[in-house]
């Protein structure tokens, strides 16, 4: 029967541990959700309102296709805040634990600061791994639709992206550099189009003059073509073709403005980009930083924690709430700031996307065994 008591001991100790722990992550993941869907909303009521007043440049448009448009957006947009989310629900969590004396009973009980803080990591980690894994690619597939909608309702005919654009790419015909005056990537061609067709070392063979461009699954079709060889008098060609490992998402991904693209669609993206001759450092860099999303929800945590496990006996509490909101902001900011290091190419992209989370949970975490333990 003694022997029997410590193990019983033992079990009742593990029980309360483990009901303990759920309750403190479902209070994380309450608070987490009730600040996200607030920001959801907040975002949702600005676009639609915004979409409302572009309405009257698309005659015969309805409140409830603006609508629909502005749910389309809204998801793609409210990622960027997710890690805010984390941090106020994680902040007021704990304060909320704190004001109503529940941490003083969990530290009587024998509860350490890392006990009671692990479910709020837990629950970030997951949080994050559901980021990138499944809201990432729905957010892009409903801003896919969204794009789609919004060309229907606001686009003009023929409008296009008045910008010079220069592509190199290398394709079974060898290498070639194509520049035009402007880009429509609702139809995937180019206007004022010239290509520079370049033999394996890099020498000239003959220069193509079009007024317009289309690309097709596996080749550049270009219409009126005038064809300028070495040593050949000037032709023209009703068509011409130019092979291309391009696809037409693969072009607008690399031309589009800020073009979402789903986390599980980066690494082919990136392959087939660099296969083309383009530039892919940005899309490299949008995979690092996704893979980095649950490491930086989990430094988002160790922030809160650093400024919210306080007992509140004698105020203070605006002043801890605005320590944490600052700490968080500049966590952000130099996460921003190591993105565009990473854009330029001034750092690797692993380093860009990494680097503000691994210091941040770092000094976090040395924080925190100064006031625990030190």
């Amino acid at each position: 029967m003694g022997d029997a008591c410590p193990a019983l001991q033992g079990l009742e100790r593990a029980m309360i541990g483990w009901t303990l722990g759920l309750y403190f992550a479902r209070r994380f993941a309450f608070s987490m959700l009730v600040v996200f869907a607030t920001v959801f909303l907040l975002i949702y009521t600005l676009d639609f309102v915004e979409l409302m007043r572009r309405a009257g440049d698309a005659a015969g448009t309805g409140t409830g296709t603006m609508a629909r448009l502005a749910f389309f957006r809204t998801p793609a947009t409210a990622e960027q805040v997710i890690p805010f989310g984390i941090l106020f629900g994680a902040m007021a969590s704990f304060i909320a634990l704190s004001r109503k004396l529940e941490l003083v009973v969990a530290r009587a009980a024998g509860i350490s600061a890392w006990q009671f803080m692990a479910p709020a990591l837990v629950v970030a980690l997951l949080a994050g791994l559901f980021v990138v894994m499944a809201y990432n690619p729905i957010a892009t597939a409903l801003k896919d639709r969204g794009n789609a909608l919004e060309g229907q309702i606001f686009r003009r005919a023929g409008t296009t992206l008045g910008q010079v654009i220069w592509l190199r790419q290398r394709s079974v015909d060898g290498e070639a550099i194509l520049r035009a005056a402007s880009v429509d990537l609702a139809t995937n061609s180019l206007q004022g189009v010239m290509v520079f067709v370049l033999d394996a070392e890099g020498q000239l063979l003959e220069r193509v003059e079009a007024p317009m461009a289309h690309l097709q699954r596996g080749f550049w079709r270009l219409e009126s073509a005038r064809v300028v060889s070495v040593n050949l008098e000037p032709e023209q060609q009703r068509t011409y073709v130019l092979a291309t490992n391009l696809t037409p998402e693969e072009l607008r991904s690399a031309l589009g403005p800020g073009q979402a693209v789903s986390f599980w669609s980066l690494p082919d993206i990136v392959s087939r980009l660099e296969l083309a001759g383009l530039d892919a450092t940005r899309y490299r860099l949008m995979y690092q930083t996704l893979l980095a999303r649950p490491a930086l929800l989990l430094a988002m945590v160790l922030v809160a924690a650093c400024f919210s496990l306080k007992f509140l006996r004698s105020g203070g509490l605006a002043r801890m709430v605005l320590g944490g909101v600052v700490a968080g902001f500049s966590l952000y900011i130099a996460t921003e700031v190591a993105e565009d290091l990473g854009n330029a190419t001034l750092v690797s992209a692993e380093f860009a996307a990494w680097v503000a989370p691994v210091i941040a949970s770092a000094m976090s975490v040395l924080v925190l065994l100064k006031k625990e333990d030190g």
